[in-house]
């Protein structure tokens, strides 16, 4: 990446955390004509297309040239994964949370997550258990291992009804 590249990156970044959207857009579509093949760019316009504009369509079409564009980076395909199981498209996060499993940069505790989750949208109760236990054999978080007890205790309850 050019430190021009660099840059804009950081100042698109530091645009978000000022909460001017607009700008930050700009720096991210800057860099794409500079580097169409910018993983971060992508991935950073794939969040601004779905958390401020609630383009689903433009999001993924972003996370897909991420993923394309930069294989190791992990948050595209954690934003995918969400943006995917968001939209109930229950399959295709199935199957890019399988192809997770096997990519070594991915923290496994995480889609272990995401896989109960999607579980649980599906009802499969005692199925998202599981995915909530392997992640926490996974998680070096407390905080985290803490969400995801109180995961379980939810599908166990969920079991009850």
């Amino acid at each position: 990446m050019s430190s021009r590249i660099e840059e804009l990156y950081l100042e698109g970044e530091n645009a978000i955390k000022n909460g001017n959207m607009i700008e930050a857009k700009q720096h991210y579509e800057a860099i794409l004509l500079d580097d169409p093949q910018c993983y971060y760019a992508h991935n950073s316009l794939g969040w601004i297309y779905k958390s401020q504009f609630d383009d689903y369509k433009k999001a993924e079409n972003h996370y897909k040239a991420a993923i394309k564009f930069g294989p190791d980076y992990p948050y595209s395909y954690y934003n995918l994964i969400y943006l995917l199981t968001e939209l109930e498209r229950f399959e295709d996060a199935q199957q890019l949370m399988n192809k997770c499993l096997h990519i070594p940069v991915i923290d496994k505790s995480i889609i272990y997550n995401r896989l109960g989750v999607l579980e649980e949208f599906k009802g499969n109760f005692e199925t998202a258990i599981g995915h909530y236990k392997k992640s926490i054999k996974l998680c070096l978080n407390d905080e985290k291992i803490d969400d995801l007890k109180k995961s379980i205790i939810r599908c166990d309850y969920k079991l009850t009804l």
